[in-house]
């Protein structure tokens, strides 16, 4: 994939030269003020690192590149005769700024295909694993053991130059995400199709491809997987997966043991994760009810059970979002197209005209609108994918396109080990009493 790989080196010493004469000029400038709260509540909101490939607005949702999620499926190129974008569109996007041909995003779509060599110890490894094992844990180990692979860590063994980094990170990520299909259909038909494993497709994109090694092979799926698989791919760098890659990458590790390590945080039930615990909830909720089609004052009452025993109502509320995501809308959106009346996405729509007025009306929720995860397992479910443990492997390989190309983008920059200044309570309180000074020399 040479003219992905020219175009990009042509993009970075670009930028890296305009981030060197902006340092230069204005390094000493203060971006932020940190309050002691901030330090204490996960950093949140605190500037601090720089990540190029996404902007998340707290009022217009996520931009990659500057285009929004609507601008995206306009513009961005199509499989024959389908209307989502293709992933590997949106991967060229972000890792170049420029917005790809038809003919770009087949020749990478091949390029991939032609990379898609999983090692046979790969399935081994995973198969070491009891099947119970939930399958994110399947999902990391499964990269984990592809890091063998890594042309990364072999030539830094070797002795390379740091400015030739960028490139091996670059063949690391375009194989990685070559095989994070067919691993990730391993762990699903392994887990739930008692073994019955299929071979990969040699024409399809990479969305339909990992739909056909899913087992699901309408076209309508492949839709599905094509705008699942962008519209979760990158958040910008706070979010615990993208900042987690973000930083074990700055340790010189290579894509394979980054990414890995941005999946254990994306499998928390505070991130990922939360794709489970909606579709879990609703069918909870339709459990407890007796019903499948409950109604809007039967969704509410749960809701405010829910809230009364301490608990939350997964899918709502976002740590940097004051609208509704989005990405909700992307999907509520295909499924008016293709499911209007399908009981279950209907449930969904109800518990979304429910849930933000009784959050608004409890005064202490920002934003009480829905997320991504609010909507895309009912999605899934109605295609048959009612396995809702799977669901944040899904997410992972998506975002493989967001975190792997800002992890190119990092090593091009020339970026260093990250680590922050950490205090102790006690420093805290002497300086409180101005007896010393902890922030920064």
């Amino acid at each position: 994939m040479e003219k992905l790989k020219n175009l990009f080196k042509e993009k970075a010493d670009k930028l890296g030269a305009e981030i060197k004469d902006l340092l230069k000029e204005h390094g000493s400038k203060k971006i932020g003020e940190v309050q002691l709260s901030q330090a204490y509540q996960g950093m949140r909101g605190i500037t601090g690192m720089v990540y190029e490939t996404s902007l998340l607005d707290a009022n217009e949702g996520i931009r990659f590149r500057g285009f929004s999620i609507p601008e995206l499926q306009k513009s961005l190129p199509k499989a024959d005769g389908g209307s989502e974008p293709l992933p590997e569109g949106l991967f060229w996007l972000m890792l170049t700024g420029e917005m790809p041909s038809a003919a770009d995003v087949n020749a990478l779509s091949a390029d991939w295909r032609s990379r898609a060599k999983v090692p046979a110890h790969v399935f081994k490894t995973i198969d070491a694993l009891p099947i119970e094992t939930h399958p994110m844990t399947q999902f990391v180990v499964g990269i984990m053991a592809m890091q063998t692979q890594s042309q990364f860590a072999k030539k830094y063994s070797e002795g390379i130059n740091k400015k030739e980094y960028w490139s091996f990170i670059f063949e690391d990520t375009m194989n990685l995400i070559a095989g994070l299909p067919e691993v990730a259909a391993y762990v699903y038909r392994r887990k739930y199709k008692n073994g019955n494993f299929l071979k990969p497709s040699s024409e399809l994109d990479w969305g339909g491809n990992f739909a056909h090694l899913l087992g699901y092979d309408s076209e309508k799926f492949r839709e599905l997987m094509r705008l699942y698989l962008t519209i979760h791919s990158d958040h910008e760098g706070g979010n615990v997966s993208a900042h987690t890659t973000h930083l074990v990458g700055s340790a010189l590790s290579d894509p394979y043991l980054s990414f890995a390590a941005g999946l254990n945080g994306l499998a928390g039930p505070l991130h990922g994760l939360a794709n489970q615990e909606v579709i879990k909830w609703i069918f909870e909720m339709q459990k407890a009810l007796g019903t499948e089609t409950p109604s809007s004052q039967q969704i509410e009452q749960y809701v405010r059970k829910t809230l009364s025993e301490g608990k939350v109502v997964p899918g709502y509320g976002h740590a940097v979002l004051r609208k509704t995501d989005p990405r909700f809308t992307a999907q509520a959106e295909f499924a008016k197209k293709h499911m209007p009346d399908d009981p279950l996405v209907n449930v969904v729509w109800r518990v979304f005209e429910t849930v933000p007025p009784i959050l608004q009306s409890l005064g202490k929720v920002k934003n009480p609108w829905p997320n991504v995860d609010a909507h895309s397992g009912a999605l899934l479910v109605h295609f048959g994918m009612k396995e809702y443990d799977y669901y944040t492997v899904l997410f992972g390989v998506s975002r493989a396109l967001g975190v792997l190309s800002a992890m190119i983008w990092s090593r091009a920059l020339g970026f260093p080990i990250e680590r922050p200044k950490s205090v102790t309570t006690a420093n805290v309180k002497g300086w409180l009493k101005g007896e010393e000074q902890i922030w920064g020399d």
